[in-house]
Formats: C-alpha cells, sequence, structure tokens
C-alpha cells in the first residue's frame, strides 16, 4: 500500500484533572497465541456487529502503516499519563485499537515487566507478535491472546494497568466492558483508555449526509454513532472507577481527498460495522459525497481536512490508601469566612 499524505493538527481541552504537554505534535503526517472462535452474540445490546469488526480488524492488520502519525500521537499521548504516576505497574493488559503502536511506545514507561497483548484479530496478533520478536527491546515479558473486551478472559484482580487505545467506542456494551477491566485490575490499579468522540468525522457526516439527500431521497447510518464528552465521566463512575479523569483532544488530518481518508480508515480498523447498515452504496452516492466534501470543506491547498475527537480516560481501582472526599457538613471553614478574609487581603 502506497504512503498515506496527510497532515496532522491537534486542538486540546482538559476537564476534571491532567496536566497537558504545550508543545505541537508531529506535523504532516513469551508468546502463545490463542486462535478460537469468540463468542461476541449474547451482549443484551446489540448495535454493532463484532464479528464484522474481527474481519475489519483482519484487513487493518494487512493495511496497517507504521508511521501513522495520528495513529502514534493518540498512543503516545494515551501512555503519557503513565509519566504522571509515582506507582509503577508490574503487570499490564494491552487491548483492541491502536494495539501495535502501543506495543511499540510501551517498553520503558510505568515499570511494566510483563504485558498481555490482546484483540479479537488473530491477524492483527500476529501483526503485533512478529514485531515484538524483530524489535530488539525485550525487555518486557510479553504474552499474545486473542480475546473480546466484551468478555474479557482475564481472572479478577490480576493486573496492575489496563490499556485500550482507540478500541472500547466498538463495544456493544461499554460500561459492561468497563466494569468487566475494573474486576481484572488489583487494588489501586490504573485503567488508561482511549475512544473517539461524538464530533469524530463531523465533516463527513455532512457530506454523506447532503450527497444522500439529493440522490437518494433519504438518508442511512453511513458512520457509527460514538460517545459524547458529557458521557466519558458517567461511564467511569457507572464502572466503579475512583479518581475518575477525562481530557479531549482534537485531530485535524488533512487528506489529498476523500478516498484517501477511506482507504486511512480501513487502515486503522475504522470503517462502519453497525448492524442496521446499508451495506450497498451507490456509486454515484460515493462521488456526490467527494464532491460535497471538497466543496463544502475543501483547502486553498487542495486537501481536505477531518476532525477526529479523542477522548482520553483515566480511572482507579479503589484502595484505603487513596485521596477520599470528606464527609457532606464536615467542613470547619466557611466560604463566607474564606471570601472575607482573601477580599480584606486584595484590598489592602
Amino acid at each position: 500500500m502506497r504512503p498515506l499524505f496527510y497532515q496532522l493538527c491537534r486542538k486540546s481541552s482538559s476537564l476534571w484533572m491532567r496536566r497537558r504537554r504545550t508543545e505541537p505534535y508531529v506535523h504532516f503526517m513469551s508468546t502463545d497465541a490463542f486462535n478460537g472462535e469468540l463468542d461476541t452474540t449474547s451482549s443484551k445490546v446489540q448495535i454493532f456487529d463484532r464479528h464484522l469488526k474481527r474481519k475489519q480488524r483482519d484487513r487493518a492488520a494487512w493495511l496497517r502503516h507504521p508511521n501513522d502519525s495520528f495513529v502514534n500521537a493518540v498512543s503516545e499521548n494515551l501512555l503519557d499519563r503513565l509519566e504522571d504516576c509515582r506507582k509503577t505497574f508490574p503487570t499490564a493488559l494491552c487491548m483492541g485499537g491502536s494495539l501495535d503502536a502501543v506495543g511499540r511506545l510501551l517498553p520503558g514507561r510505568g515499570g511494566i515487566e510483563e504485558v498481555i497483548m490482546m484483540d479479537t484479530s488473530y491477524d492483527m496478533i500476529k501483526l503485533c507478535k512478529d514485531a515484538q520478536q524483530n524489535s530488539s527491546n525485550g525487555s518486557i515479558k510479553t504474552s499474545f491472546v486473542v480475546g473480546d473486551e466484551e468478555f474479557l478472559p482475564i481472572k479478577e484482580s490480576s493486573v496492575d494497568l489496563i490499556i485500550s487505545c482507540l478500541g472500547l467506542h466498538w463495544t456493544n456494551d461499554l460500561p459492561g466492558a468497563m466494569i468487566q477491566s475494573k474486576l481484572a485490575l488489583k487494588p489501586d490499579g490504573l485503567f488508561l483508555a482511549a475512544i473517539l468522540g461524538g464530533e469524530t468525522l463531523k465533516e463527513l457526516r455532512i457530506a454523506c449526509t447532503v450527497a444522500q439527500m439529493e440522490r437518494e431521497g433519504g438518508i442511512s447510518p453511513r458512520i457509527s454513532p460514538l460517545a459524547q464528552v458529557r458521557d466519558a465521566g458517567n461511564l467511569l463512575t457507572r464502572a466503579g472507577f475512583t479518581l475518575p479523569g477525562v481530557d479531549v483532544d482534537e485531530y485535524v488530518v488533512k487528506y489529498r481527498n476523500a478516498l484517501e481518508l477511506i482507504e486511512h480508515l480501513r487502515a486503522m480498523g475504522e470503517t462502519n460495522a453497525l448492524l442496521q447498515r446499508n451495506s450497498i452504496l451507490k456509486r454515484e452516492t460515493a462521488l456526490a459525497t467527494a464532491a460535497i466534501y471538497d466543496s463544502m470543506f475543501g483547502a486553498e491547498d487542495g486537501t481536505i481536512p477531518a476532525t477526529f475527537q479523542v477522548i482520553y480516560m483515566t480511572g482507579w481501582k479503589e484502595h484505603h490508601s487513596q485521596q477520599k472526599a470528606k464527609r457532606r457538613g464536615s467542613a470547619t471553614v466557611s466560604f463566607e469566612d474564606l471570601q472575607k478574609q482573601f477580599g480584606n487581603d486584595t484590598s489592602s
């Protein structure tokens, strides 16, 4: 596959607690494998076709580009949170999404000694295994497992760290997957996740909608629904994590044309996997989408932008050493007294 040409820009915002890095990201853009059939049909909520998503992940393993600036930037930004922690995480579980990029960037972070790499795709696991064998860095003992985030094959209280980069937004039961992750963590274990947010590919959504209305007289779902920023904190709390933290980044990636954007989505395994999808896309609708995209959002340099909103989530499993909020009504100083004190200091 020819190298993709795209330019990566980034906007960021922060919610709750998180130190942001100020420097810009790049511009211009042992070991046994288990191969078995996964039962991915028993989730109560069925939004995504998990079998199709596994096939898309298989295809992505063959199309993957190791120098994908967007994937590398998201993975590095997620793993940077380990540098904010004083404690170490001897055992870690990395699952789904940008598994290969996380595997490359993980050594030397968080005091990790043993890691389990897990994905629904056997081909993606094989890609990570081959990359690990060809790497000169063998300081981390690595195991490879084919498994599903919706049915986590990990014992309770068995790992110190769980990392999921760009994978959990394809689960049918996101709260349930996060609850299983919390159960798999040891006390005072850390959960790190990055998912795509609702503003992702907003330009493509608009172009698809306009093209379908013009050519077909109606619309059908072409882009998967994604979580909103306001939902992320509620998901962490509902799953039972303590000290929850949420950050939001926006990455604007520039492509030569809409076809190159689709190629990039396929290489990331991020194409449509809705159960209620329309499997047929008319040629005239596809051409109209590309033309509308270029006319509405095209830049002067001939490129088109695509927005990726990434929501970063951090949460801890409860432990007696963690900070806890005081009981309501236990305060000994009122805000009125503080206002008077600091108001007098300011006036003087």
